[in-house]
C-alpha cells in the first residue's frame, strides 16, 4: 500500500506539468529523412492538425509547429516532403462554386493527397488528369467545379503552370 501512495504522489506532481503540453511538432527536414515514408503515412502525421482558413501560404515550419491551417498549406509541405523522398508530386488548385481546394497529387500512387482525408488517411484514386482531379474534389464537396490548375508555390505565392475550364 505505501508503493501504492508513492505512485499516487507521483502522479499528481507530475499531471500538471504535462497537461495541456502539445506534442512535439516535426520539422520539413525531420519529415524529409524519414525512412520509408510513404505518401499515406505522410498525411497520417497531419491527422490532428486543426484547419484554419487563411488567405495566404505560410512557411512550411510555421504550419508544421502551429498544426493549424489549410489545404493550401498542406499540398505544399506534402510537395515538398514527397519529391525530397523521390516521388513526383504535383499541386492541383479546383476552383468550385463556392470555394478553392488544393490538394497534391502523386504520379507515381495515381492518388492525390487530400487535406480533409487526414485524419483517415485516405489516398484519392484518379488517373492525374486535371479534370478527373477536378472532378472527384467537385463531389467530395458535392459541387461542381469551374476551373482546375497545376501550381508551384515560390516563397509563399502561387504560381500557375497551366488552367482548365469547364
Amino acid at each position: 500500500m505505501p508503493l501504492l501512495r508513492v505512485v499516487l504522489s507521483a502522479l499528481v506532481l507530475v499531471a500538471p506539468l504535462t497537461r495541456g503540453t502539445p506534442a512535439c511538432a516535426l520539422t520539413l527536414e525531420e519529415l524529409q529523412a524519414e525512412p520509408n515514408l510513404t505518401p499515406a503515412a505522410l498525411l497520417g502525421h497531419f491527422s490532428d492538425f486543426k484547419f484554419q482558413l487563411r488567405g495566404n501560404t505560410q512557411n512550411p515550419g510555421l504550419f508544421l509547429s502551429s498544426k493549424t491551417r489549410d489545404c493550401d498549406d498542406f499540398a505544399n509541405v506534402a510537395a515538398l516532403v514527397l519529391k525530397a523522398k523521390g516521388y513526383t508530386p504535383r499541386i492541383v488548385v479546383v476552383t468550385l462554386e463556392n470555394v478553392t481546394h488544393v490538394v497534391c497529387y502523386v504520379t507515381e500512387t495515381r492518388s492525390y493527397l487530400d487535406y480533409n482525408h487526414r485524419r483517415d488517411r485516405t489516398l484519392v484514386p484518379s488517373d492525374g488528369t486535371l479534370p478527373d482531379i477536378a472532378q472527384r474534389v467537385a463531389s467530395s464537396f458535392k459541387s461542381r467545379w469551374h476551373s482546375v490548375s497545376e501550381i508551384t508555390f515560390q516563397a509563399g505565392t502561387r504560381r500557375f503552370i497551366r488552367t482548365e475550364f469547364q
